[in-house]
């Protein structure tokens, strides 16, 4: 069979070959064994549901297995045996062309180049999956290769419950991912209901669709990072020679060497995992692999005597660094973290002085010894920060939920007040007064056509935009859009690329519509294939998270998720060609609840007026939340904008003398 035949098919007439296991495969950790005979029995009863009643006695033996050995059952039998990555969009068999961008898409984050687990369909964060299962992948597929613009797919967490006729302007697909009843939303909860086959972690980019690979994290920490070096840094200097110490190599993580090449530092970063380490070696993500302590100790010496900018990966525990290098009395500029903390229990965060092996062992047959470990660890790891803070370190939570886990394991991390915690997260002090608050957040696009060359003239026409809109920017957002800039025509040089041919920068509701509306004139005209227009989660409007993207809202509303259900529903209706609405994503299950779309741009006139009136929704959603929030910065591009848009009527904060709320209770 062609691909376009094997696509089209959905659950194959014919039972597959059952498949080992790939040896050499990066496998997502085992789960708990968390589920009682009864329930066991569900899943398997659930699973069989996609398959004919001739095949049940051959799969039960093998789904129970699979539950067994994995704690999930993923139906390896039926991963196609066809390469999965994004292909130019007229590779996919399809009668709507909106559908087969969603296809490409789908493919780009199963991509083993780009997925961190792609024998289990997840692309990052150890849990962060695309859909629960293969049968789930190919039934999706195959309603992608056969509906019209006249239908709409509904996803729950992965499941496609059908097409259901809507219209053109509709989006084609409508995505939910781990949608819990409140009392049923802690992470015991989708450790029994994903195993159950019920719902699944779709992360943030992972479970819609939107992932690029590391590139996307890369900008947003590189902005982070120069801006927190801004913050500790004398005037004139640089951070050339400088430390930025943090953990994790896997997923999102991955990204942080790079980032740390662009703003010029010298970035260490641990990974227990080795494979993981190796792979962004490999991938010319991380410099240098270093596996012992002495080895790095002369090494960043050295870096620092030279004023070296050089990105190493350590093979071992990030604790054992923090403590290393307050004996040695080596100076730590910037701190952070960016180990999976919102998975603490199930392979996030490994213990210090246990095998990367042995603690695999204590995850699936000593769970609460692991979590003890675990704890342990947490309280290690805080009390070493807390010690090269007192020396002037500089650290931030980069929103994995670590100041919240220690915290919760009894570590030193809390404020004085017993309320708020001693370290800012990095959105507090960095990206959401600077970034969120004035509307820049992270736009991304894919060329459909899978062309270099069309990325390069996205490149180039991203870069042309930004320029005249800044030559009229207030002085407020100048910073944003020469970072934005100087990112935009850097990107090539720096092999951003991975999987798809995509690119992300920071841009504002006027940046992001322009930059668009120019992309769809150079379709219309020829000059580039079709584009997919998308963004992070991690964003102005589509995430409530009270630790990371709202962690600097302050009237105590930042633990409302009104803001992302407003909106994936006003995108939904304001031409998205997908939405979608997770619960969970970067810092953990139950802990926020977050939002994307995806848009095809065509060259249509009515593509045009789609992506006017989404984009500004979109952003402008986020500003007017972050304004009656008090946040100056939100307070001031608001009224810009209203200034700007007459159709635009948003509720203004009054604000408050402190002097008359002292003495009233």
């Amino acid at each position: 069979m062609t691909f376009k035949e094997q696509i089209s098919q959905g659950i194959p007439s014919k039972i597959p070959v059952k498949k080992d296991y790939p040896k050499n495969a990066n496998r997502a950790p085992k789960r708990k064994d968390i589920l009682s005979i009864e329930e066991k029995q569900l899943a398997i009863r659930n699973a069989l549901r996609y398959f004919s009643k001739e095949w049940h006695q051959e799969l039960a033996t093998e789904f129970a297995n699979e539950l067994k050995e994995y704690g999930r059952i993923y139906m390896y039998r039926f991963k196609p045996d066809y390469e999965i990555y994004a292909r130019p969009v007229s590779e996919y068999p399809a009668k709507s062309s909106q559908a087969a961008a969603i296809m490409l898409m789908i493919q780009n984050n199963l991509n083993p180049a780009v997925a961190q687990h792609p024998e289990e369909l997840i692309t990052y964060g150890g849990n962060g999956a695309v859909f629960q299962n293969w049968a789930q992948y190919l039934l999706v597929m195959h309603y992608l290769a056969t509906m019209t613009d006249e239908q709409t797919l509904h996803l729950y967490s992965g499941h496609p419950m059908g097409l259901f006729p809507s219209s053109k302007n509709a989006p084609r697909v409508i995505v939910t991912n781990g949608m819990m009843i409140p009392n049923y939303s802690k992470p015991d909860d989708w450790e029994k209901f994903n195993a159950l086959g019920v719902t699944q972690y779709g992360q943030m980019t992972a479970g819609s669709f939107m992932y690029i690979g590391p590139q996307g994290i890369v900008h947003g920490t590189t902005i982070t990072v120069m801006n927190a070096f801004r913050k500790v840094l004398k005037k004139g200097e640089n951070p050339a020679g400088k430390i930025f110490l943090t953990a994790g190599l896997g997923g999102m993580s991955g990204a942080q060497p790079k980032a740390g090449n662009i703003a010029g530092c010298i970035t260490i970063a641990a990974e227990v995992n080795s494979k993981a380490a190796t792979k962004r070696h490999e991938q010319g993500w991380v410099d240098e692999l270093i596996d012992t302590m002495d080895e790095l100790i002369i090494r960043v010496k050295k870096a620092q005597e030279k004023n070296e900018v050089v990105s190493i990966a350590f093979i071992g525990n990030v604790v054992e660094i923090w403590e290393r290098f307050d004996e040695e009395n080596i100076f730590i500029h910037l701190g952070s973290d960016q180990t999976s903390l919102h998975i603490p229990w199930t392979g996030g965060y490994y213990p210090i002085d246990i095998s990367y092996e042995e603690s695999n062992r204590l995850i699936r047959e000593e769970p609460a010894v692991f979590k003890e470990k675990v704890q342990e660890t947490l309280r290690r790891h805080a009390t070493a920060i807390n010690k090269h803070t007192a020396k002037g370190t500089y650290f931030f939570d980069y929103g994995n939920a670590f100041l919240l886990e220690s915290s919760r394991a009894g570590a030193d991390v809390m404020a004085e007040n017993g309320i708020d915690f001693k370290y800012p997260s990095y959105v507090q002090d960095i990206l959401g007064p600077m970034c969120f608050d004035y509307g820049f957040g992270p736009f991304r696009w894919v060329c459909a056509s899978g062309k270099s060359e069309d990325l390069d003239a996205t490149d180039e026409i991203a870069a042309t935009v930004l320029q005249e809109i800044m030559e009229n920017s207030p002085e407020e957002i100048q910073l944003q859009m020469q970072d934005n800039i100087t990112w935009i025509q850097d990107a090539k040089k720096n092999k951003m690329v991975v999987g798809s041919q995509a690119r992300i920068l920071y841009a504002d509701a006027e940046g992001r519509s322009k930059i668009a509306e120019a992309f769809n004139n150079a379709i219309a005209k020829g000059k580039i294939g079709p584009v997919v227009l998308g963004r992070d989660h991690h964003d102005v409007s589509g995430t409530d998270s009270p630790y990371r993207e709202t962690s600097n809202i302050y009237d105590g509303s930042k633990f409302t998720a009104d803001m992302a259900i407003h909106n994936v529903i006003g995108d939904s209706f304001r031409g998205a060609t997908w939405v979608s609405i997770h619960n969970g994503g970067g810092v953990g299950w139950g802990e926020v609840m977050n939002g994307g779309f995806g848009m095809l741009l065509d060259g249509t006139k009515e593509a045009e007026e789609r992506l006017k009136s989404m984009l500004f929704y979109d952003v402008n959603n986020g500003i007017a939340r972050r304004s009656w929030a008090r946040n100056n910065e939100a307070i001031f591009a608001i009224k810009r904008e209203m200034e700007r848009s007459p159709n635009l009527k948003v509720t203004l904060p009054n604000l408050v003398n402190d002097e008359l709320l002292n003495n009233l209770f």
